[in-house]
């Protein structure tokens, strides 16, 4: 599946909903969850290069990617709900997960919320301990119906130098059209800000005095110079979390996912696989 043409070929209905997800590769199984304001097309690095070693499901959260995007709840709030009943769509048992920014969220959430069980965790610059969220996030949440009306153009340029706020580098302009795209169009534009309005740090309050009963193995892989989560909160996070290990990944940023996959593919199977 070439980058300019990615598409998910499945989809499972939650709720009423439509969500988009796929599967590839051979071995035993492993979730890959998106954060925002991403998706599945953002872990095509990760899940390609995983593939020769796993069962690989990956799928774009609601209000995302080429999931459903209709005017309804996309907060984290639901995301463990639906990563939990993919799971049990999927058929899966203990599967290994990596979530990256909100994913990691939701993967937390979904294990100390829901049970739902892994055999290892890896969470790359996961939104995880608060606080969180940027002054942008806190202003569209105030303006949301503004931001939505903005002409398409605008709107677009807006996007644009959000995003590359993420990376050390600059984006490539193929990865950033096709981080873009899922956004635009009247749909697209109001999901976009749909989901940053319904950002709210009290999801991840509602678990972060859990971190400490995880018992499963954890991987943190933070950018090291991540500056939407500084590497100050992974930090923080491995302290919370008995046993875990941390890894920077020097001279990448929040976007690390497309900075420096392979080095993550690296890291997630020494981990995994050990």
């Amino acid at each position: 599946m070439a980058d300019t043409d990615w598409n998910l070929r499945q989809t499972f209905t939650f709720q009423g909903r439509d969500v988009a997800c796929d599967v590839m590769g051979q071995g035993e199984p492993l979730v890959l969850v998106h954060g925002t304001p991403w998706s599945s097309f953002n872990l095509r690095h990760l899940a390609r290069g995983l593939a020769d070693s796993f069962r690989v499901h990956l799928f774009d959260l609601l209000g995302y990617g080429q999931s459903d995007k209709s005017d309804n709840d996309v907060s984290l709030g639901v995301q463990n709900r639906l990563l939990d009943a993919l799971i049990g769509f999927w058929g899966l048992e203990r599967p290994f997960v990596v979530g990256h920014d909100f994913g990691g969220a939701t993967v937390l959430r979904a294990h100390l919320l829901d049970k739902a069980d892994f055999r290892k965790i890896a969470l790359i610059d996961p939104v995880a301990v608060s606080p969180w969220g940027s002054p942008f996030f806190r202003h569209v949440r105030e303006h949301e119906a503004a931001f939505a009306g903005l002409p398409e153009y605008i709107h677009e340029a807006v996007v644009r130098a959000y995003v590359g706020s993420a990376a050390v580098s600059p984006i490539p302009e193929d990865t950033l059209a096709g981080i873009v795209a899922p956004w635009t169009g009247e749909e697209g534009r109001a999901a976009f800000y749909r989901q940053m309005a319904q950002a709210d740090s009290r999801y991840t309050d509602e678990v972060q005095d859990l971190y400490s009963s995880i018992e499963r193995p954890v991987l943190i892989l933070w950018g090291g110079k991540d500056a939407w989560i500084p590497p100050e909160q992974g930090r923080l996070l491995n302290r919370m979390i008995p046993g875990s290990t941390l890894v920077e990944l020097p001279g990448t940023g929040h976007l690390v996912i497309e900075e420096q996959p392979d080095a993550l593919v690296r890291e997630i199977k020494t981990f995994f696989l050990s």
